[in-house]
C-alpha cells in the first residue's frame, strides 16, 4: 500500500483547481492572468514532486523553496483576481492555497532542524 503524502496529494489537487479556475478566466478573456496563474499554481506541486527526489537535504529543501516562491506568487494572483471587481472571484483557492505554504513551512523547517541534528554529530 503506498504511504499517504499530504504536501503532495494538496498540491496535486491544488493544481487542478487551478486549471479549472485559469479554464475560467480564460473564458472570460482574462488570458494573461490566467496564464500567470496557471503557471505559478501548477508548478508548486511540480517543484515538491521534484524535491522527492532530490539528491541531498539542502538540495531537498532548496526545492521546497522554489515551490514555496510558486506559492507565494500564485497568492498575489489569487488576492488580485480576488479584488479586482472584474474578475471572477474563487475565495477558496486562497484557503486551500494557505494549508499548502503551512506544510511547507512545517516541512522546511523539519528538515533544516534534522540537518542541523545530523552535521552536529
Amino acid at each position: 500500500m503506498e504511504k499517504k503524502n499530504a504536501i503532495l496529494d494538496k498540491s496535486f489537487e491544488f493544481a487542478l483547481e487551478i486549471i479549472e479556475y485559469s479554464e475560467l478566466l480564460e473564458e472570460q478573456k482574462k488570458y494573461v492572468i490566467a496564464r500567470q496563474l496557471l503557471k505559478s499554481g501548477t508548478s508548486i506541486g511540480a517543484n515538491i514532486r521534484e524535491a522527492q527526489s532530490s539528491e541531498s537535504r539542502a538540495d531537498f529543501i532548496h526545492k521546497l523553496k522554489i515551490a514555496a516562491k510558486e506559492a507565494q506568487e500564485t497568492e498575489y494572483w489569487l488576492m488580485l483576481c480576488n479584488h479586482s471587481s472584474s474578475y471572477p472571484s474563487n475565495h477558496l483557492l486562497p484557503i486551500k492555497l494557505e494549508e499548502i505554504q503551512k506544510l511547507f513551512s512545517s516541512i522546511i523547517s523539519s528538515a533544516k532542524k534534522n540537518s542541523n541534528n545530523i552535521s552536529s554529530h
